[in-house]
């Protein structure tokens, strides 16, 4: 009897699919199954794929592939459909590729089987409800191993995979280094299990070794299918108990990283389905472990540079403690533009640098290593705070500019363009805040880049912006000048230097975010520097938020610098607040800001209305500068306490005009003229100083014991001082000048 007829006696059918020419080859038998005539016959691809239900087409094409990836046999449920679109048989496909260079052959059989019982659905693997099971646990594991960002979460994630109906409880991922393999990761194991299979010659007799050499699957379903084909390395894993192994290998862009073992305590037979769902877990995990070493390699190379590029502040300064912290911006190489810098000077005294170069990449990253150590270079020669900046920004000028500076920096670029042009990336520019202190008297000298202005926190918790003179950002204009400011940091005082970054996150502006960092200084109180520089820190980001990682890193806006320096010493019992500012004439906005600084110099201040006297005198006193000079006028505003606790405020505006001014009597239209009027009837004392140059107008207020009582008649009682400076002036909102 023939093999055909035997095969046609049990409805089975041969069948021949050349995949280089689409054409299928069937029986008669397998003719007759697929509703055609029973004779052989060749048929295009097209015609036969007419005849299956388009369901499960589908799944024979993602099995056929899988079938060829592995070299094992493809098996398959199938409907067999007539012309009308009905089911009329179910039929069992089993083929084994041939494969011939890139192009293969399927042969194998055809056989009728019967249609499955609803109440046996959920155990066939080919019916829909398994196929949503499946599709749902790989659409979880994608999405879960696609948030993993690092190799031990993605290690965590698949361990924790429940596959549906087959999960291992042994799992390893082994990876390649050179010739040898070597273990990522393991779970289902004891410590130390790994130790025989660490460092294993990718030309052992192993299956994972097999699986790094050939890129293709390895099933073992019992164990003896283990020992038959490695019996070599069959006593390592006999040790563990388990029943069925499934070696798949890990590619990545076509070359294969290694190979994940998904180990069983029970014996699964590894069908086309089970296959296909760990072929796709491992191609998950492949291009998840590719993506968590990718982001690693860039974390490792952000430290690295952060490491080479900020400085350590090194051993402690008598008379001085210092605190700095740097946080990148979130996302890419966490690498940009902030720095912060301790540089010691001739004679003991101590140099500060914060800076900000514009950008958050590795340009901005390399441009700040250079200026930094320019900056450094400056200040070790002996140059003063305006020289170093001025150097500094010619020397940014010329290299982002395209141009080499003449002189160490010296050298003006010929590009006339305001911020140069022509390098490559385009011109870029830094601000920067450059101090000198003497550790011994605390006298800063303080030029300052286009920068936010610092802070200080006196001894008495009040915190004020130290408002000083600036020029333009490094690297728009060579020839820009950098005016010094020279103020003193008492002992108990700590001054903060930082980049926008800590003001401008969350949605703040300078003033808003600003608002915000004086409260958190404002409480300071009994807080190591260190601890104070990780509150500001956290206070913007959140817990943890200075290290480099974590799940909050890439919601960071901008790189943050910060930079802390506190006086040491014998704290005086009651020292004294003080502000300076300078108000040019061509900043009449800044009036603004003086009467803010008076505001916050009075913060605990008993008197409101002693407050608003003082606004509105400063107001007066600066716009006449502004208005009848032709120079700067210089605010200095000082609360100081006698012996028995009672405060006193003192502010004095010079400026370089020897014209003293003199009282009038304004009449009643009269638009100035009422300034004198005003700080003799809201001051204590006031008066006018001749100086070599210019003069001096100040004024002092005597803080009351406490806040003025209500009489009988319900209206505040008031003197001199305490009369209300909107009745004095009339309009609090439109200083007059004297």
């Amino acid at each position: 009897m023939r093999t055909e007829d035997v095969l046609a006696a049990i409805a089975t059918g041969l069948w021949r699919w050349d995949n280089a020419s689409g054409i299928v080859t069937l029986d008669a038998e397998a003719a007759r199954l697929l509703g055609l005539p029973a004779e052989p016959v060749e048929l295009t691809e097209a015609a036969v794929r007419s005849r299956f239900h388009p369901v499960d087409w589908n799944e024979i094409d993602g099995v056929v592939n899988l079938a060829v990836a592995e070299g094992t046999l493809a098996e398959a449920r199938l409907r067999i459909m007539d012309g009308r679109g009905r089911v009329i048989r179910t039929v069992r496909s089993r083929s084994k590729p041939l494969i011939e260079g890139t192009d293969y052959q399927l042969v194998g059989t055809l056989q009728e089987v019967a249609e499955p019982q609803p109440g046996t659905a959920a155990r066939t693997p080919i019916t829909g409800d398994w196929r949503r099971s499946r599709e749902a646990f790989l659409l979880d594991a994608g999405r879960a191993l696609a948030e993993a960002r690092s190799t031990a979460e993605v290690l965590r994630v698949a361990a924790s995979l429940s596959m549906p109906g087959f999960s291992p409880d042994g799992l390893a991922v082994f990876g390649v280094a050179g010739e040898r393999l070597t273990i990522i990761g393991h779970h289902g194991h004891n410590a130390g299990d790994e130790g025989p299979f660490t460092s294993m010659s990718v030309d052992t007799d192993y299956p994972a070794a097999e699986v790094v050499r050939t890129g293709r699957a390895i099933y073992l379903p019992t164990p003896d299918e283990y020992l038959r084909r490695f019996p070599v390395t069959w006593p390592l894993a006999q040790r563990f108990g388990r029943e069925s192994w499934a070696y798949l290998p890990l590619i990545v862009a076509g070359r294969t990283m290694g190979a994940w073992m998904a180990a069983f305590k029970h014996p699964v037979g590894f069908t086309p389905d089970e296959r296909s769902v760990l072929t796709t877990v491992a191609r998950m995990l492949a291009q998840a472990l590719a993506r968590a070493g990718v982001a690693e390699s860039e974390r490792e190379l952000s430290l690295g540079l952060q490491r080479t590029m900020l400085p350590v502040l090194g051993p402690g300064i008598p008379g001085l403690h210092v605190a700095a912290r740097y946080v990148p911006t979130g996302g890419g190489l966490q690498v940009g533009g902030d720095w912060y810098d301790m540089i010691q000077l001739p004679g003991g005294r101590i140099a500060l640098v914060i800076g900000d170069v514009q950008g958050h990449d590795v340009r901005a990253a390399g441009l700040m290593g250079q200026l930094r150590i320019a900056l450094r270079a400056y200040a070790s020669e002996g140059h003063r705070p305006d020289a170093v900046l001025s150097r500094a920004s010619r020397f940014l000028y010329g290299i982002t500019s395209g141009e080499t500076p003449e002189g160490g920096g010296e050298g003006e670029g010929e590009d006339e363009d305001e911020g140069g042009g022509g390098g490559d990336g385009g011109a870029r520019f830094a601000t920067c805040l450059y101090l000198e202190i003497d550790p011994v008297t605390g006298v800063v000298d303080l030029a300052r880049a286009g920068h936010p202005d610092p802070a200080v926190r006196m001894t008495d918790g009040t915190v004020l912006l130290r408002p000083t003179a600036g020029g333009l950002p490094l690297g728009i204009d060579p020839d820009t000048d950098y005016p010094t400011t020279r103020f003193t940091l008492e002992p108990g005082e700590t001054l903060m230097m930082c980049t926008d970054g800590l003001l401008e996150t969350g949605g703040h502006d300078l003033d808003s975010g600003w608002e915000r960092i004086r409260t958190l200084l404002e409480g300071h109180e009994g807080e190591s520097l260190e601890e104070l520089a990780d509150s500001l820190v956290e206070a913007v980001h959140g817990p943890g938020s200075h290290y480099t990682t974590g799940p909050l890193a890439d919601r960071r806006e901008d790189d943050i610098a910060v930079l802390l320096l506190s006086r040491q010493g014998r704290t005086a019992r009651q020292a004294p607040r003080r502000t300076m500012m300078t108000i040019a004439q061509a900043e009449p906005e800044r009036i603004a800001a003086a009467r803010q600084h008076v505001r916050q110099l009075l913060h605990d201040w008993t008197d409101e209305d002693q407050i608003d006297s003082a606004v509105l005198m400063v107001s007066e006193m600066v716009t006449n500068v502004l208005i009848h000079t032709d120079g700067d006028a210089l605010l200095v505003a000082e609360v100081t306490c006698d012996d028995a606790c009672r405060r006193r405020m003192r502010v004095e505006v010079s400026d370089t005009s020897d014209e003293l001014p003199h009282k009038r009597h304004p009449g009643e239209m009269a638009s100035s003229g009422r300034g004198l009027v005003l700080m003799e009837m809201l001051a204590h004392a006031w008066g006018v100083d001749p100086r070599g140059e210019g003069k001096s107008i100040w004024f002092e207020l005597n803080e009351p014991p406490e806040k003025p009582t209500e009489d009988a008649s319900g209206e505040a009682s008031e003197d001199a001082s305490g009369q209300s400076a909107r009745e004095a002036s009339g309009e609090e909102a439109s200083p007059e000048p004297a």
